[in-house]
């Protein structure tokens, strides 16, 4: 056996390394064996030689790390242009929501004037429409077809419905020139294009009341002139006066296009015109007596040459007689102021009313008279009774139309009366 710590190499005995360290009275030592050495060693090497290879491959491979440079580079431009990309959409999406905020700003301004327009004329058109009201009323038109009464023209233009704006969610008319905020095919509706067709919609209800307010305009203006014209033309034909004017042929001029405010202005202004000359013309005709004093009473003795009832020869009945019993109200048949009202001969108690414009009427025979010289009436006034009193062979109402004094058939004028009654 041989001692500890010994070994033999190729027959000669070896010691292993022994590393004493002193410091101070502290002494230490440590014993390095043959393997440890080997393996610490080898261990330094293969780093060395690693190190060694490593750095001899990157020298010689020098285009991998510029490829690699390279790629990065290409990595970061592409995130760059990705970036840009977005930025670019992002920038182009709030363009286009300010864009469809200006447009529905636009768009609900203009739908405030055109609702503010049609309020304001809604207000000019109530005391025209209750002048027409009161002009035209219910009269047919002197056509062939009937004119709508005026009260369905009054209610389709008072009930105009008033659109509230502020309720709204997110072909081209003008004014409207942006209504279509979409010119692009989408696959699903937006809020965007709900809120363009509920414009579109919401404009054409306008343009659609705007629209039949003209129309009514219009018709009842075309009414008042035909009514007018069948009053004119019925009191012409009877030969008796009318001052007003009512030729609208005779016109001409250069064409020069209007806007909506200026065609509505024009036909509020045509309407005011023809209710005017309507005015007139039923004035002129109020003014004469046209009215039956006896309606439903019948005629006795039409005006003309007759046998004279009390001494049987041929005379001129200067009236017309209504049968009438005694005591039965009597009515002036125009407004006048009562001249004469008292005994006057023949006709016993007789009332004379003055018209204007040389016209005037008598009612004789009468029972009893209830007005006095100067008194002005109304048409249809009550002025007295019938009755028998002076040249008379029974109870009857003596009436008589003059013009400058002069006895004009009363017949004339009651024929026209009935055809313009239902225009007065």
């Amino acid at each position: 056996m041989k001692p500890n710590g010994q070994s033999t190499v190729f027959g000669r005995r070896k010691e292993p390394h022994t590393v004493i360290i002193a410091r101070g009275n502290e002494i230490r030592h440590f014993t390095i064996r043959p393997w440890l050495a080997a393996f610490i060693g080898s261990a330094l090497a293969a780093i060395a030689i690693g190190y060694l290879l490593a750095t001899s491959y990157l020298v010689l491979r020098d285009d991998l790390i510029g490829a690699t440079t390279a790629r990065q580079a290409r990595m970061q431009q592409a995130y760059e242009d990705r970036i840009s990309a977005l930025r670019a959409q992002v920038d182009r999406i709030t363009s286009r929501q300010l864009l469809d905020q200006q447009l529905m700003e636009t768009k609900v301004s203009e739908l405030l004037a055109r609702q503010t327009q049609l309020s304001q004329r809604h207000g000019r058109l109530g005391p025209i429409l209750e002048r027409a009201e009161n002009e035209v009323g219910d009269v047919p038109a002197a056509s062939d077809a009937p004119a709508k009464p005026d009260a369905e023209i009054t209610g389709s233009l008072s009930q105009a419905p008033t659109y509230s704006v502020a309720s709204l969610s997110a072909g081209d008319t003008r004014p409207f020139s942006l209504w279509s905020t979409r010119s692009d095919p989408l696959d699903n509706e937006t809020a965007a294009d709900r809120a363009d067709k509920l414009f579109v919609s919401i404009n054409a209800s306008l343009k659609a009341i705007e629209s039949q307010q003209l129309t009514r305009i219009t018709t009842l203006a075309d009414n008042a002139y035909r009514n007018a014209d069948a009053i004119s033309q019925a009191l012409q034909a009877a030969g008796l006066p009318v001052d007003a004017e009512l030729d609208k042929n005779d016109v001409g001029g250069p064409l020069v296009p209007l806007d909506s405010s200026m065609i509505f202005d024009s036909k509020v202004k045509e309407l005011d015109e023809a209710l005017d000359a309507l005015d007139q013309v039923k004035k002129e005709a109020r003014k004469l007596p046209l009215t039956n004093p006896a309606p439903g009473r019948a005629v006795t003795s039409p005006f003309g040459v007759r046998t004279d009832p009390i001494l049987g020869t041929a005379a001129l009945h200067t009236g017309m007689d209504f049968r009438a019993p005694i005591g039965m109200p009597a009515k002036v048949t125009a407004a006048g102021v009562v001249t004469k009202a008292g005994w006057n001969g023949g006709y016993g108690r007789m009332i004379e009313v003055d018209h204007g414009n040389g016209f005037s009427t008598r009612y004789g025979h009468l029972s009893e008279i209830d007005v006095t010289v100067g008194q002005k009436l109304a048409a249809g006034d009550v002025i007295g009774k019938t009755g028998s009193s002076g040249r008379s062979t029974g109870p009857h109402l003596h009436y008589e139309v003059r013009h400058n004094g002069e006895a004009v058939d009363p017949l004339r004028f009651l024929a026209v009366g009935k055809k313009v009654a239902q225009y007065l």
